[in-house]
Protein backbone atom coordinates (compact mmCIF):
# COMPACT_ATOMS: atom_id res chain seq x y z
CA UNK A 1 0.00 0.00 0.00
CA UNK A 2 1.40 3.36 -1.05
CA UNK A 3 1.55 5.95 1.73
CA UNK A 4 0.47 9.50 1.08
CA UNK A 5 3.15 11.93 2.19
CA UNK A 6 2.13 14.01 5.19
CA UNK A 7 2.76 17.72 5.58
CA UNK A 8 3.06 19.56 8.85
CA UNK A 9 0.95 22.65 9.43
CA UNK A 10 1.51 24.76 12.52
CA UNK A 11 -1.74 26.20 13.91
CA UNK A 12 -1.49 28.44 16.97
CA UNK A 13 -4.55 27.98 19.20
CA UNK A 14 -5.99 30.12 21.93
CA UNK A 15 -5.68 28.64 25.41
CA UNK A 16 -9.45 28.03 25.49
CA UNK A 17 -9.54 26.24 22.13
CA UNK A 18 -6.47 24.21 23.02
CA UNK A 19 -8.04 23.12 26.31
CA UNK A 20 -11.33 22.22 24.60
CA UNK A 21 -9.49 20.14 22.01
CA UNK A 22 -7.45 18.34 24.65
CA UNK A 23 -10.54 17.66 26.78
CA UNK A 24 -12.44 16.25 23.81
CA UNK A 25 -9.46 14.14 22.80
CA UNK A 26 -9.31 12.68 26.29
CA UNK A 27 -13.08 12.16 26.45
CA UNK A 28 -13.24 10.43 23.06
CA UNK A 29 -9.94 8.57 23.57
CA UNK A 30 -8.56 9.91 20.32
CA UNK A 31 -5.52 12.02 19.68
CA UNK A 32 -5.93 15.78 19.49
CA UNK A 33 -4.22 15.62 16.10
CA UNK A 34 -6.82 13.15 14.78
CA UNK A 35 -9.65 15.38 16.02
CA UNK A 36 -8.07 18.48 14.50
CA UNK A 37 -7.61 16.69 11.15
CA UNK A 38 -11.21 15.51 11.24
CA UNK A 39 -12.48 19.02 12.07
CA UNK A 40 -10.49 20.60 9.24
CA UNK A 41 -11.55 17.93 6.73
CA UNK A 42 -15.20 18.32 7.77
CA UNK A 43 -15.05 22.12 7.44
CA UNK A 44 -13.44 21.92 4.01
CA UNK A 45 -16.12 19.44 2.89
CA UNK A 46 -18.84 21.86 4.07
CA UNK A 47 -17.19 24.66 2.10
CA UNK A 48 -17.16 22.50 -1.04
CA UNK A 49 -20.86 21.71 -0.56
CA UNK A 50 -21.64 25.41 -0.13
CA UNK A 51 -19.84 26.24 -3.38
CA UNK A 52 -21.72 23.47 -5.20
CA UNK A 53 -25.05 24.69 -3.75
CA UNK A 54 -24.30 28.23 -4.88
CA UNK A 55 -23.37 27.04 -8.37
CA UNK A 56 -26.64 25.09 -8.61
CA UNK A 57 -28.62 28.15 -7.42
CA UNK A 58 -26.86 30.37 -9.98
CA UNK A 59 -27.55 27.85 -12.77
CA UNK A 60 -31.22 27.59 -11.79
CA UNK A 61 -31.58 31.38 -11.63
CA UNK A 62 -29.91 31.76 -15.01
CA UNK A 63 -32.23 29.17 -16.59
CA UNK A 64 -35.43 30.42 -14.95
CA UNK A 65 -38.05 31.26 -17.57
CA UNK A 66 -35.96 29.88 -20.42
CA UNK A 67 -36.46 26.63 -22.35
CA UNK A 68 -33.97 25.06 -19.91
CA UNK A 69 -36.47 25.72 -17.10
CA UNK A 70 -38.93 23.13 -15.82
CA UNK A 71 -41.21 21.71 -18.49
CA UNK A 72 -44.40 23.81 -18.46
CA UNK A 73 -46.72 20.82 -18.87
CA UNK A 74 -45.02 18.99 -16.01
CA UNK A 75 -45.20 22.10 -13.84
CA UNK A 76 -48.92 22.53 -14.57
CA UNK A 77 -49.60 18.87 -13.78
CA UNK A 78 -47.72 19.24 -10.49
CA UNK A 79 -49.72 22.30 -9.50
CA UNK A 80 -52.99 20.54 -10.40
CA UNK A 81 -51.92 17.51 -8.33
CA UNK A 82 -51.06 19.65 -5.31
CA UNK A 83 -54.36 21.52 -5.56
CA UNK A 84 -56.26 18.22 -5.81
CA UNK A 85 -54.44 16.92 -2.71
CA UNK A 86 -55.32 20.10 -0.85
CA UNK A 87 -58.99 19.62 -1.76
CA UNK A 88 -58.81 15.96 -0.68
CA UNK A 89 -59.54 14.61 -4.14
Amino acid sequence: MKKTPLRNFHVPLSEELYNQLRAEAERSRQSAIALARYAMAWWLQQQQKAVLDENIRAYAAQGAGTPADLDQELEAASVDHLLDEEKGI
